[in-house]
């Protein structure tokens, strides 16, 4: 009996076509069913006790993407999701991003706390100082009307990094 390696062509993941045949899985078939795996962990009500999962979830959604975008995740007072919404979008190295909009969709759908996200199409997952600066300002404004940030990730296609894990909060 001997033993052979197995190859990557070996190790494709399959897909059955109508004719009920199967054939190795093209990327975007892939990448599309990873999205919605994540997307139904990521989901209204869900209890956010997963930070990976959303990580995860935002490293498909908004990694990749080649212009930047400014996302919010709000949770109610037992961090389950309310909804993820993109709130604003940008040119390939910034995004404007309006603090009073923010707070305004906050309150809107009654949220207690977010969790702020955005892009850095470049690839660098460190935040700028106007970043930090933009998340100090955030916070300020929904504390003013009792909305705790929970966090703020910046995200690529291959890593996400999270300011309350680097002590910037």
């Amino acid at each position: 009996m001997s033993m052979t390696s197995t190859s990557s062509a070996d190790a494709a993941l399959l897909v059955r076509d109508v004719d009920g045949q199967y054939r190795p899985a093209r990327a975007e078939e892939v990448l599309s069913q990873a999205r919605r795996v994540l997307s139904q962990r990521v989901r209204r009500g869900a209890t956010m006790s997963s930070p990976q999962a959303v990580k995860d979830y935002l490293r498909l959604e908004i990694g990749v993407l080649e212009h930047e975008v400014f996302c919010v995740l709000f949770v109610d007072a037992q961090h389950r999701i309310i909804e993820l919404k993109q709130m604003f979008r940008g040119t390939v190295t910034q995004t404007a991003v309006y603090p009073r909009e923010v707070v305004k969709a906050a309150l809107g759908c009654n949220a207690a706390a977010v969790l702020l996200a955005h892009n850095h199409p470049s690839g660098a997952a460190e935040p700028s100082g106007a970043d930090e600066f933009l998340t100090q300002t955030l916070k300020t404004a929904l504390a003013l009307v009792d909305v705790r940030m929970l966090d703020h990730l910046v995200v690529t296609g291959a890593d996400v990094r999270s300011f309350a894990e680097l002590g910037l909060l």
